[in-house]
């Protein structure tokens, strides 16, 4: 079946199963930050292999749940972890279910993740306010035919994240007590993690935080016109001259410790984003 099939497929089943629901904005919750999703209203679940076309989640701290929510007025999808590159997908099948949620009216993408920060400045533990992306995995999303209906072959990238919406979760997160870094997040493919070598290139490339995802599904978000606001939790820290070794368990332990800082600063901004 052709990636637009498994598309539509995806498309047509959640459309007949929640004929009256239609979302405005979807949320991707990284690398264990799936507790956000237990401070709003659901209103109905389903696993990622329950909905035929769907790409699944093979990674632990990505439980492959997509929630379909109300948080006050916002009708709000939530996806609970992700897939990536290096578990064998796709650039297409990885920004798959988030192009389905696009499809189904969402106009605005809240990307999160887990992030290690290459900026000697930040501090394990923060959170960094995306400001833009380099995208290194090598691989892109649009490469192929291109839908026309979907987004135009040769998409602008000069903003790929929404300043009206970056300047909004500032403010915020100013009024919360909540101090967040600012930066640029690049991209690898993973999974291994980065040497010092790689670490002082990607810090002279100009990017504050790395991770493995996220990029490719601004790239996808960004094609189809949705606005993009973006969250790293930063759960290591990148030191060329002094690597400490980490652990994927380790990770996602630092990111659930993040976890309480990103539920209230979501709770708050995710209503006034449409």
């Amino acid at each position: 079946m052709r990636e637009r099939d498994k598309i539509v497929q995806a498309l047509d089943f959640l459309r007949k199963e929640f004929p009256d629901y239609r979302p405005e904005a979807v949320l991707v919750l990284g690398s264990g930050l799936g507790e956000m999703s237990r401070e709003i209203e659901v209103l109905s679940s389903y696993d990622y292999h329950q909905i035929p076309g769907f790409s699944c989640s093979t990674v632990a701290g990505h439980a492959g749940t997509l929630s379909l929510c109300r948080t006050k007025d916002l009708r709000l999808a939530v996806m609970k972890g992700r897939v990536h590159l290096y578990e064998g997908y796709t650039a297409a099948e990885v920004v798959r279910n988030l192009r389905v949620l696009g499809l189904w009216g969402a106009g605005t993408a809240v990307l999160t993740n887990a992030a290690g920060a290459l900026n000697p400045q930040f501090s394990t533990g923060s959170i960094m306010l995306i400001t833009d992306q380099i995208n290194m995995t090598g691989e892109n999303p649009l490469v192929g035919e291109n839908i026309e209906d979907w987004g135009p072959r040769f998409p602008d990238m000069s903003s790929v994240y929404c300043p009206e919406l970056a300047s909004l979760a500032l403010k915020r997160a100013i009024e919360l007590g909540i101090y967040l870094e600012k930066g640029v997040y690049i991209g690898i493919k993973g999974p291994s993690l980065e040497t010092p070598a790689e670490t002082r290139a990607f810090r002279r490339l100009g990017a504050d935080a790395i991770g493995m995802s996220t990029t490719l599904e601004a790239i996808a978000a960004r094609h189809m016109g949705m606005r993009v606001l973006g969250y790293s939790c930063l759960t290591n820290k990148n030191l060329p001259d002094c690597m400490v070794e980490t652990s994927h368990a380790e990770i996602l332990a630092q990111a659930g410790k993040i976890n309480r800082d990103l539920t209230t600063l979501l709770n708050d901004i995710l209503p006034m984003i449409t």
